[in-house]
C-alpha cells in the first residue's frame, strides 16, 4: 500500500535558532534534521513520498525549505509560511514560487496555537491573507488547540472555496483524557465539507508511555466526523521522537485503521494529502 507522509519537519540549528527547543523535555530533538537522516527513517517504513511542514513564522525558511525539497525525490510538498496579516500576500507567495524549489508549494500554515489571541483566525487582515492563499491555489494548515477551534470554524466558513487542513486534529488532550468540548468543536469543523485533518502528533500528546488503545478514542472521533476520504496520515517526525519512533508511529496508525478497506486506507495513507496538497505522486 502506499505510504505518503502527510506532515513532517526538517531543521538545522546552524541556520536559523529553533528557540523552543530550549526547554530540557525536548533535548533529546534539540539537533540537526535534514533530508538524509529523513531518508534513513521513510525507507525502512515504506514511505514514498512526504510534505515537509514549516517550523518556524519566517519566510526565509520557507524559500529553503523548497530549494531542498526542489533537489529531492521524496519531498513532494511543502507547506511554507508568509505573512497572513500583510497586504502583500500574494506577492510573498508570487516571490516563493519563483524561486528555487517553488513548484513545490502545496500550502501555508501559521503557528496559530501559540498566539495569545484564541480569535486571531477571525482577524479581517488575516481573513484576507487566507484569501490571497485560496486565490493561489493553495491549501491552509490550521495549527490549533481545541481553545482555538471555534474562530477556526469562522475561518473556515468565511473562505468556503478553500481546503483547509486540520493539523495533529487540533491537539486533543489524550494524556489527561479530556475529550470535551474537543470532540464537539471537531465535529462542527467537519460539517464544513472544506476541512480535512491530519491523523499526527497523536503520540506526542499522549505522552511516552502510550499506547495505541490510547489513541484510539480520537482517531475513531475523527473517522466518524471526517471519514477516511478526509483524513491524512502524517508523523510529526522529528516531533514524533519525544513519544515514538518515526516506524512506531506508522505501525499504530495502520492498527488503528485496520478496520478500514483496501481503498480507504488507501485514502489515509496516500490518497487524501496527494488530492489535497496536488502532489502528483501517482
Amino acid at each position: 500500500m502506499r505510504r505518503i507522509d502527510a506532515h513532517h519537519h526538517l531543521w538545522d540549528l546552524s541556520a536559523r535558532p529553533q528557540d523552543w527547543l530550549d526547554g530540557p523535555e525536548l533535548r533529546t530533538i534539540r539537533r540537526d534534521f535534514g533530508p538524509a537522516d529523513l531518508s534513513a527513517v521513510t525507507g525502512p517504513a515504506g514511505v514514498d513520498a512526504t510534505v515537509l511542514v514549516q517550523v518556524l513564522n519566517d519566510i526565509d525558511e520557507t524559500a529553503e525549505f523548497l530549494a531542498v525539497a526542489g533537489k529531492s525525490d521524496l519531498i513532494k510538498g511543502v507547506v511554507g509560511w508568509v505573512d497572513l496579516t500583510a497586504p502583500d500576500v500574494a506577492e510573498q507567495l508570487d516571490r516563493l514560487r519563483s524561486g528555487p524549489g517553488g513548484e513545490r508549494l502545496a500550502g501555508i500554515r501559521h503557528l496559530v496555537e501559540p498566539e495569545p489571541d484564541p480569535d486571531w483566525l477571525m482577524r479581517p487582515d488575516v481573513l484576507a491573507g487566507l484569501r490571497a492563499v485560496r486565490d493561489a491555489g493553495l491549501a491552509y494548515d490550521l495549527l490549533t488547540r481545541p481553545h482555538q477551534l471555534p474562530a477556526a470554524l469562522v475561518a473556515v466558513r468565511a473562505v468556503p472555496d478553500m481546503v483547509f487542513v486540520l493539523d495533529h486534529l487540533s491537539k486533543p488532550d489524550i494524556a489527561g483524557g479530556v475529550l470535551q468540548p474537543w470532540a464537539t468543536h471537531l465535529a462542527a469543523l467537519a460539517a464544513e465539507p472544506n476541512v480535512v485533518a491530519k491523523v499526527s502528533g497523536l503520540v506526542t500528546e499522549a505522552g511516552p508511555q502510550w499506547t495505541v488503545e490510547d489513541l484510539r478514542p480520537c482517531v475513531e472521533i475523527a473517522l466518524e466526523a471526517f471519514g477516511p476520504d478526509r483524513l491524512m496520515a502524517g508523523t510529526d517526525w522529528p516531533v514524533c521522537l519525544l513519544a515514538a519512533s518515526y516506524g512506531e508511529v506508522f505501525d499504530a496508525a495502520a492498527r488503528l485503521f485496520a478496520g478500514l478497506s483496501e481503498t480507504e486506507r488507501d485514502q489515509v495513507f496516500a490518497g487524501t494529502a496527494e488530492r489535497v496538497y496536488r502532489l502528483g505522486t501517482s
